[in-house]
């Protein structure tokens, strides 16, 4: 199993800091929040890491250079995660940890593995439960019982099919890949993978997990500083 970090995001939510720093640099304890998510990644099992990053981000490279276990691709043009995760294809399963999302409290990716072995392999997705009235800020799920019927992206509070949303982690097959080389432009008129697991599940089964951690989203100054309180007392 391969894992793929997107982190080539411009960063923009904690600009001035991130044109010198990364957002994905910033540290948790001693630690950068990177290297956190690629331990997480490690401990799940995978064999490869494979970090996408953008012109500008060599200090990632640099941090993590001599690391036998991880390479780099480059997204030029910032077209969105599913664009992004392309950059980075890979001809196995692939364990997908967003760089700027972190989950304090346990290690979601090898939960997923484990559930996706419980389900034959299955594609699972890491979810959390959001207030309602937050759900349109996220791709809520549909399920019948844990498999997941349809995605539905930022839905209205009226017209979520659940409060169960996509948090941050995903474990795809190698299949997935076909599905972005198709996929046309969505919202914002980037290439959305949330849109292109909507057409996998037409062919393929996806199981939702509701991982008992918390995501805490570092890309913004008031997240960083709840992941700092949240790691602070998980110790």
């Amino acid at each position: 199993m391969k894992a793929i970090i997107p982190a080539a995001g411009l960063g923009t939510r904690f600009l001035p800091v991130t044109r010198v720093v990364p957002k994905e640099m910033l540290p948790i304890g001693a630690k950068p929040a990177l290297e956190l998510i690629v331990d997480e990644a490690r401990a799940a099992g995978a064999d490869e890491i494979v970090i996408v990053i953008s012109e500008g981000k060599e200090l990632i490279r640099k941090y993590f250079e001599g690391a036998p276990d991880i390479r780099f691709v480059y997204q030029k043009e910032q077209k969105g995660l599913g664009h992004a995760v392309l950059q980075a294809e890979i001809d196995d399963d692939a364990l997908i940890l967003l760089g700027d999302a972190l989950v304090i409290g346990c290690c979601a990716a090898k939960e997923m593995v484990e559930i996706s072995k419980c389900h034959g392999g299955a594609a699972v997705i890491g979810c959390e439960r959001v207030p309602k009235e937050k759900v349109s800020r996220y791709g809520i799920m549909k399920l019948e019982g844990d498999r997941i019927v349809d995605m539905v992206e930022k839905p209205a509070p009226e017209e979520a099919p659940s409060d169960i949303a996509v948090a941050g982690r995903y474990l795809l097959p190698a299949a997935i890949f076909g599905y972005l080389k198709t996929q046309t432009p969505g919202k914002g008129g980037e290439i959305q993978l949330t849109d292109a697991i909507k057409r996998m599940l037409a062919e393929r089964d996806a199981y939702a997990y509701v991982y008992p951690g918390k995501r805490q989203d570092i890309g913004n100054p008031d997240g960083y500083f709840s992941a700092l309180e949240a790691y602070r007392g998980n110790r």
